[in-house]
């Protein structure tokens, strides 16, 4: 384990206090803090990043003492007045620089913040409640980014530099990291950190949120537990793995489920669970285990579900046949804009396989495949819907013929800006409430009445 890491678990575990939602700076002490920073580096010596020196919280608390002394020192001989508040924040900044992640920190450790977006020295982007806002702090110039970045992602095991310009990594708490750096960046150094939740959302959460009705998870439910195929669709952030992963908590305990992601941010908790995840290439551009090398080993381990974090590319046809060959339950996420065009993304992404099929034959496989697709989007209010839940039902000539059960209706925008509307059935009975039935599962009867 890394000095960084060690620092950050004793700091969460020993004092899950000391790091507050506190705002972040506004980077108006960046020069000074610098200054400090270095002059604390020579005063007490390379031994503060030396692991041995901080066995137990005492070492940490000492070093902490130490910096503060040597920030109060050094702005002492500053010719300007500092206010309590304005030295606290100088104190704070230089501790998030030794033992944090430097400007970024209290972003980090802010709940609020699912989303990190940094564009360059003097640019930083926060999500917070699907609402992108501007950060009030900056880093003092493309070096100190850098030297951030390299902190993130060494204790990872991972490189970036001018050979390997790009970097994808996931953070021992789940988070997943973003960086790519000049020549292919023209703005300076680029950071994206999607944070990981510690909070477990499940089905009541979304009802509570409005992302669906009750009637709609309980049908998902009966989906899920009735072992149809589905599909959770939608743009970049529409919060589809989230999805995923509470539509997944309705798979019996008993199953034997294997999940497979590029950075992996399910957390099942049911018994029987295994978990893959991909490799990228090393230095040499050797090594690289895919999605769809991961999906085909797992047909050999087993599984009663297989749940893919997301399908991009030939990978596709791999999760079509294992849904066509006796693993039924199956689970996946990808990218459309609507249950229609994720019918066209599968095509396209079998097609990327590499196999020569007819278009025809395409879309057999995807019908006798899926069953369900559960489509969310983002509205312009930040909020997160799932805006259709589809049936495929087959083919009609060279057609795939889809039926909507469950969607939401945008009626408009209020004063203050919320998207006004309402869930509702369609007023179809899907027809795969024949296969629930002869497994035990029923629904009541109106249950997908028009209201």
């Amino acid at each position: 384990m890394s000095l960084l890491q060690r620092l950050q678990q004793q700091n969460l575990e020993q004092h899950p206090a000391a790091f507050p939602n506190r705002e972040p700076g506004t980077g108006r002490f960046q020069d000074l803090v610098y200054k400090i920073h270095r002059e604390i580096v020579k005063e007490l010596g390379p031994d503060i990043f030396d692991l041995q020196q901080l066995e137990g919280q005492d070492q940490r608390e000492n070093i902490e003492l130490d910096i503060k002394i040597a920030c109060e020192s050094i702005m002492e001989k500053e010719n300007e007045h500092f206010s309590r508040q304005d030295r606290e924040e100088v104190v704070q900044q230089v501790l998030d620089e030794v033992f944090g992640f430097g400007p970024i920190t209290p972003l980090l450790h802010n709940e609020s913040v699912s989303e990190i977006m940094v564009n360059g020295p003097g640019q930083v982007y926060v999500e917070k409640q699907g609402k992108l806002l501007v950060s009030p702090i900056v880093f003092r110039d493309n070096e100190h980014l850098y030297t951030i970045i390299q902190r993130i992602i060494s204790p990872l095991g991972r490189r970036l530099d001018e050979s390997m310009p790009m970097v994808d990594a996931r953070l021992p708490d789940g988070s997943r990291v973003n960086a790519i750096i000049p020549p292919l960046a023209l703005n300076g150094c680029i950071l994206t950190i999607r944070k990981f939740s510690s909070q477990l959302l499940k089905a009541e959460d979304l009802i509570r949120n409005n992302t669906l009705t009750s009637k709609m998870a309980k049908f998902l439910e009966a989906c899920v537990k009735g072992r149809l195929n589905l599909i959770v669709s939608g743009g970049t952030g529409a919060g589809k793995t989230s999805t995923l992963n509470i539509i997944s908590a309705f798979i019996p305990s008993d199953d034997r489920i294997i999940t497979i992601e590029d950075s992996a941010e399910l957390d099942l908790h049911q018994e029987h669970v295994v978990s893959l995840e991909t490799r990228p290439a090393n230095i040499d551009r050797r090594g690289e285990i895919s999605i769809r090398d991961l999906v085909r080993n797992s047909l050999r381990m087993r599984p009663d579900r297989l749940v893919v974090g997301e399908v991009r590319g030939g990978e596709a046809l791999d999760m079509l046949q294992a849904m066509n060959t006796g693993h039924d339950g199956s689970l996946t996420t990808g990218h459309s804009n609507s249950p229609r065009d994720m019918i066209s993304r599968l095509e396209t992404m079998v097609l990327m396989a590499g196999i020569d099929f007819p278009i025809k034959a395409i879309r057999e496989q995807i019908t006798s495949a899926l069953d369900i697709i559960v489509h969310q989007a983002r509205l312009q209010d930040g909020s997160r819907k799932i805006t259709h839940i589809t049936e495929v039902l087959g083919m009609e000539g060279e057609i795939i013929s889809l039926q909507d059960i469950f969607v939401f209706n945008q009626k408009g925008i209020d004063e203050r800006g919320k998207v006004l509307g309402n869930h509702q059935a369609t007023g179809i009975k899907p027809r795969c409430m024949e296969i629930l039935a002869s497994k035990g599962i029923v629904l009541p009867y109106d249950f997908f009445n028009q209201q």
